[in-house]
């Protein structure tokens, strides 16, 4: 077998070959193997490096999360050959044009390739050669303030854009639009040695990066596959593209600000101002569907502050020249509104003089607020005081209002009472603000009040009498503000009606806090001052009362003295809030006010310094006079009749408590506050009902012997009345609310086992006939006449009217009933023992007939 014997060069030792001469010697063996063959086989590792003519290829990329396309075989081929013409626009380094699992190496203990004296071997495995990467269609340089669109970005693609800055340490602000395609694109900014400083999303992103230069912004979908498209746009904070001029004035109030345009997909816009260093300016969110945002800049551009949709407050701290930069959160093309107001040492506000209490005269402002705006009003005051701020909306619109300081800063605002006490002379600002939902322009008056001067005060009238009518106050202008003075004593307690507060000569409020005791205890001797007013929007002068009363020792309250049950109250009705109670004697006392229609008020009695004693019926009371209070408004001109009677009732007339078997008892209420007393004979321990017609308008209340509380109509009549308290108890009658005068019928029957008739149990009903002299029939079932449910009949089968049907236990107990009708059936659960039943009715004549069967019996 022949054998091929490659022929080379016999390289002596110690002698060297020119270098020509070795390069001639390497070509041919690199010729010889993969590549020669053209089986597409990789280059070897070692065959990549630097060559002795000192061209080297381009270092590798810094590694990142966005994966580096993988190369193709003419990327490949075409550096492995030395040629420069790569398949795309950007070269690819060398590390990415060999993948490492592809490289090879010699094996232990062999020369480089092209140096072995070994046989060359061929490889005999097919190369599949990476599928070619999407070509990237979008990248390049981005100019500062303009927008670019790509129109497709597609699979893997990367596009890389490059942004200059010449400012270190820029804030760039990049807008990466969103697209049509239902993929948004993402990427980071990375510096020249590809570390990564910002991650990019859609819509709007910052991102400070370091030294003057290039920075590179590499965008991609968040997929392997889809398609997209995007604008992106890049503008500096430090040395934007272009930046206009703001008007001088803008800041002033009444400037109707200046017009932003902004193009769609628009990084910012940039706007250079001057004002004084220390200003607080008032930037206006502009509205509408745009979501407007902001960041103003000192003259180093340092960040002062920041525009929450565009508007808010932001104090200039540094020295400017100040810029701003706005921009669409979300790229939206649009126009906006830049509106902003000084608010420290502000131009273009209304002077406002302090006004005098009554008529203000010219001392009153009027202006209108556009929605979401503010307008001003400056004043000056000579020294610290309080002062009532009275602003009032022309269009029952809702508002804010601010007092600032020179510098801008809040002394205070709208809440609660409207007074604002400034801290010390000079000039301050008013600011009235309408919200930004409003749906028209705000319109208002406006006035201050020097709350510890008396210009304008009414004459000095002291307390009036309880008996003598209100003041009546007029009030001519909307923003007016009235004041009356009066003396007191210290401890004196004073109840002011149709005022908003009183205060001392000082222009302090006093009785500010909340009390269950009724009026005010002025704090000190000396002069005091009622502020009053009226809100009001019309164009018609008011008018309205205004009171100022004493209840420590009242003046003009007519006198009460106890009376009886069953007779008219002895004080008898008057148009004043007050009554004298002159107690003769210690002891409990039921105490009662009721207006000209029988409606109760909710009275309070106090003691001769106005200290409440009782507020409800049941009231002890040593002797001596008290003060009834029937109402807290001082102007109150409503009748009231007061009666007085001793807790435990007298002269009460006696009633049967066998109604079932008895005429029931006839009486008459003449007047309000009438209270008629029926004395029953029922034990202590024993049940009882009531019995009335269906339109008796009667309350019918029962108590025990002390006048104690027992029960009340609205649970005994159905339900049964124990009697827990000592005998003799008895029925108090009064009248309905609103009902002054009736004749009434009243019945009462014992329902814990009484001497009634028994019911039979058999195939014979039971009549009975009822009227206006017999309102109820009452029975017995024995306990062996009845099972453990029972079912019971009745039906009126004669006359008119209705009946309603209860059984009680043997202890008067109620365990099941009806409500009023012509007929019913009823099935209930007895407890053992006797049971009995009562049929109360409206009291109209009429016959019924009654039955029980077991249940489930026919």
């Amino acid at each position: 077998m022949s054998r091929t014997v490659l022929s080379r060069p016999v390289i002596r030792a110690g002698k060297s070959l020119p270098r020509l001469a070795l390069a001639a010697l390497l070509v041919p063996a690199l010729a010889v193997g993969p590549i020669a063959a053209g089986d597409g086989a990789p280059i070897p590792a070692a065959a990549v490096g630097t060559s002795d003519s000192g061209a080297t290829h381009p270092p590798a990329p810094a590694t990142s999360d966005l994966p580096s396309p993988a190369p193709t075989g003419r990327e490949t081929l075409a550096a492995g050959s030395g040629r420069n013409t790569p398949a795309r626009d950007v070269p690819f380094p060398a590390a990415e044009q060999i993948p490492p699992h592809l490289a090879t190496t010699p094996a232990p203990g062999t020369q480089a390739a092209g140096l072995s004296t070994g046989q060359p071997r061929t490889r005999s495995t097919t190369i599949v050669r990476p599928a070619k990467p999407p070509r990237s269609r979008c990248g390049g340089g981005l100019p500062l303030g303009r927008v670019v669109t790509c129109t497709a970005i597609v699979d893997q693609a990367q596009d890389v854009w490059t942004v200059t800055t010449t400012a270190d340490d820029d804030l760039l602000l990049i807008q990466l639009g969103r697209g049509s395609g239902p993929d948004f694109v993402g990427g980071r900014v990375t510096d020249a040695t590809g570390r990564e400083l910002c991650r990019l999303g859609v819509d709007a992103n910052r991102c400070v990066v370091g030294a003057a230069g290039a920075y590179r912004i590499t965008l991609r979908l968040p997929y392997s596959t889809g398609r997209g498209d995007y604008t992106i746009a890049a503008e500096s904070t430090r040395t934007p593209s272009s930046c206009g001029q703001l008007p001088a004035d803008l800041f002033d109030f009444g400037s109707p600000g200046s017009t932003v345009t902004l193009p769609a997909g628009a990084a910012a816009r940039c706007h250079l101002f001057d004002q004084p260093r220390g200003a607080l300016l008032r930037f206006a969110d502009p509205g509408g569907p745009r979501d407007i945002r902001g960041l103003i800049l000192d003259g180093q551009f340092g960040t002062l502050c920041e525009l929450s949709y565009g508007g808010g407050d932001c104090r200039l701290e540094q020295p400017g020249p100040y810029r701003l930069l706005s921009w669409e959160q979300y790229g939206k093309e649009g126009t906006h509104l830049v509106t902003a107001r000084r608010l420290s040492d502000p131009a273009g506000c209304q002077s406002l003089p302090l006004a005098p209490y009554g008529d203000p005269g010219s001392a009153v402002n009027s202006g209108v607020t556009p929605a979401g705006e503010t307008t001003c009003h400056t004043f000056g005051t000579d020294a610290a005081r309080p002062l009532l701020v009275r602003a009032v909306s022309l269009d029952a619109t809702s508002f804010d209002w601010q007092v600032l300081d020179a510098t801008g800063a809040q002394v205070c605002a709208r809440e609660g009472i409207p007074v604002c006490t400034v801290p010390a002379a000079g000039r301050y600002t008013l600011l009235v603000s309408s919200p930004l939902y409003a749906d028209r322009p705000h319109r208002y008056e406006v006035a201050l009040n020097p709350l510890d001067r008396a210009d304008g005060c009414a004459p000095n009238t002291g307390y009036a009498p309880w008996d003598q009518p209100a003041l009546q106050v007029h009030q001519v202008a909307r923003v007016q503000t009235n004041c009356h003075p009066f003396t007191g004593r210290a401890g004196e307690r004073v109840i002011v009606s149709g005022a908003r507060w009183t205060m001392d000569s000082g222009g302090e409020r006093i009785c500010t806090e909340p009390s269950d005791q009724v009026g005010c205890v002025l704090p000190a001797d000396g002069d005091y001052r009622v502020i009053s007013y009226r809100e009001w929007t019309g164009n018609t002068p008011e008018t309205y009362p205004l009171a100022i009363r004493r209840i420590s020792d009242p003046v003009g309250c007519p006198t009460v003295r106890p009376g009886s049950y069953g007779t008219a109250p002895t004080g008898a009705p008057a148009p004043v809030a007050c009554r004298i109670l002159d107690v003769p004697a210690a002891g409990v006392y039921r105490v009662t006010a009721l207006d000209s229609n029988n409606v109760t008020a909710f009275a309070r009695v106090l003691d001769t310094a106005g200290r409440t004693v009782c507020a409800q019926v049941r009231c002890p009371l040593p002797a001596g006079p008290h003060t009834l209070l029937a109402s807290r408004d001082a102007t109150s001109t409503t009748e009231f009749a007061v009666s007085l009677l001793p807790l435990r009732p007298t002269g009460c007339t006696p009633v049967s408590d066998a109604g079932w078997a008895d005429a029931p008892h006839r009486g008459r209420i003449d007047t309000s506050g009438q209270i008629d007393c029926l004395v029953l004979p029922t034990p202590s321990g024993a049940s009882i009902a009531t019995l009335l017609p269906v339109d008796a308008a009667l309350n019918v209340d029962i108590v025990d012997a002390d006048g104690e509380a027992e029960c009340s109509l609205w649970w005994y009549t159905w339900h049964g009345c124990v009697l827990d308290g000592p005998a003799p108890h008895s029925a108090l009658l009064t009248g309905h609310t609103f009902v002054t005068q009736l004749a009434y019928t009243v019945g009462f029957a014992r329902t814990d086992a009484p001497a009634c008739p028994t019911l039979p149990r058999d195939t014979t009903d039971t009549t009975v006939t009822t009227g206006p002299d017999r309102l109820a029939a009452c029975f017995t079932v024995p306990a062996d006449q009845h099972a453990a449910r029972q079912t019971l009949t009745w039906a009126r089968t004669a006359g008119t009217g209705r009946a309603r049907l209860t059984v009680f236990d043997g202890t008067g107990r109620s365990t099941c009933g009806t409500d009023r009708a012509a007929q019913g059936t009823v099935t209930c659960a007895l407890p053992p023992g006797p049971v009995t039943v009562l049929l109360d009715t409206d009291g109209n004549t009429a016959t019924y007939r009654l039955s029980h069967r077991n249940a489930g019996t026919s």
